[in-house]
């Protein structure tokens, strides 16, 4: 059956996704998604502990080499990115990446001779938040703002703030214009969902009915407001100032007063970033694991995504085992081991199984081979360990598959230690570009 890559608008019909068997996706050409000029954004996206930042750090890298001027937004607060990029720490302004090494795998797309840059930076929400007002308020009412204790609990740990900032960071760097491939690490949220619907979250806190209420006085103003909110919602005010104080609900009330001119602009900036991640220019991408729960909640995704109409590049599966000996299936290599284990000559040839001669052999030479045996006996279970584990693998993604089979895949070969710097990510670039794991 022959089968492509069936993406969203501006990702259809790419090449090197190629005809598949009944039982395989698609491949998802990583290197043709990098070389392509009218890709202006990646969005990395899946469940945490998947290696999101690792894929988005890798692909900056790589994209650099290819010849693309590149940024990676993350918003892990592990900081590994930086590590891993030899920079001492990450800032809310991008930074430059020193990328000395050349393309890995020789480049071979749009500038494959290098030239590309490569530039870093880790979100800061606060100070997002605070640039934000900045550029929408006056400098007095700004000051005022940014001094109110309620705003700064809200910008510094409001739920779903930090996804919405993202996406104003998002929203910033691409209007901006200074790079031509913006790759977004989305948050290491309980969900990988909450990165879409933070705007919407955000959104309807500031246009919901406790808001409405808090702004009533200052839209009436003064004494007149005092007096309407004394005479219509004093019960409502008497029970918010239990529930949060009186001096909260006053910090409250300054702040909506203060920021009544900027809810409407919250709103649009962030319907504006949502159309910008439908856009034929963006490409998400879905990263797992070969387990179950990261491959469910990518499947769920996969089905988000294409709801909202949003152009879904592939499904990176990183850390997938493979062998190079899996002609040997871990049912031999079992039986095998239990035949040394046992005393037992794994294929004698002649009937004498179990008899050797001795008086040929030199003294200590039984122990040394039963010590071998041994170590022989071991290295088979270990293998036979892999085989299961490769298989286990193979059956979970394969549910995956089957659900959607449209969706292609590049699986990312497991690597025996974890990444800490450039050379480990241009390593997880190649396994990406490949898209197949070692032994495959």
């Amino acid at each position: 059956m022959s089968q492509t890559h069936e993406g969203h608008k501006g990702h259809e019909g790419r090449e090197g996704v190629g005809t598949v068997g009944l039982d395989t996706p698609p491949r998802l050409a990583v290197d043709h998604l990098l070389d392509d000029r009218e890709t202006r954004i990646i969005v990395c996206c899946g469940a945490g502990g998947v290696g999101k930042t690792t894929t988005a750090a890798a692909l900056g890298v790589r994209a650099a080499a290819r010849g693309r001027k590149a940024v990676v937004l993350t918003i892990d607060p592990a900081r590994r990115l930086a590590q891993s990029m030899g920079i001492d720490s990450l800032d809310n302004t991008p930074r430059k990446v020193a990328t000395a090494g050349g393309p890995p795998g020789g480049g071979g797309g749009e500038g494959g001779d290098g030239g590309g840059e490569l530039h870093a930076m880790m979100l800061d929400m606060k100070r997002t938040f605070d640039e934000i007002v900045e550029a929408h308020a006056d400098a007095e009412r700004a000051r005022a703002i940014l001094a109110n204790p309620f705003y700064q609990s809200l910008s510094a740990g409001f739920a779903g703030t930090q996804e919405y900032m993202a996406m104003e960071k998002l929203g910033q760097l691409r209007a901006q214009d200074d790079w031509d491939l913006i790759i977004v690490d989305t948050p290491p949220s309980r969900s990988a969902l909450d990165f879409l619907d933070a705007p919407k979250r955000l959104g309807s806190f500031l246009d919901g009915k406790f808001i409405r209420v808090l702004m009533a006085p200052a839209k009436v103003g003064g004494r007149a407001g005092m007096k309407f909110l004394n005479v219509g919602m004093s019960m409502m005010t008497g029970t918010l100032s239990k529930l949060m104080g009186a001096s909260l609900l006053k910090d409250v009330q300054t702040f909506v007063a203060a920021m009544d001119t900027m809810f409407g602009g919250f709103r649009t900036r962030a319907d504006a970033t949502f159309r910008l991640l439908q856009a034929p220019g963006t490409a998400f991408l879905v990263v797992a694991a070969p387990e179950p729960d990261a491959l469910r909640e990518a499947a769920y995704f996969v089905e988000r995504l294409a709801a909202e109409r949003m152009p879904l590049a592939g499904l990176v599966l990183n850390r997938v085992h493979g062998s190079g000996a899996d002609q040997l299936s871990a049912e031999r290599a079992l039986a095998a081991a239990e035949n040394l284990e046992e005393g037992g000559i794994v294929d004698q040839e002649s009937g004498k199984a179990g008899l050797r001669d001795t008086a040929a052999e030199p003294p200590g030479a039984d122990d040394d081979t039963t010590a071998v045996d041994r170590i022989t006996a071991g290295l088979l279970r270990l293998h036979a360990e892999r085989m299961q584990v490769i298989a286990r693998e193979q059956r979970t993604r394969d549910r995956f598959t089957s659900l959607h089979p449209e969706v292609a895949v590049a699986e990312v070969a497991a690597l025996p230690g974890d990444v800490h710097d450039l050379a480990g990510l241009r390593a997880i670039g190649e396994r990406l570009a490949a898209g197949v794991p070692a032994g495959a």
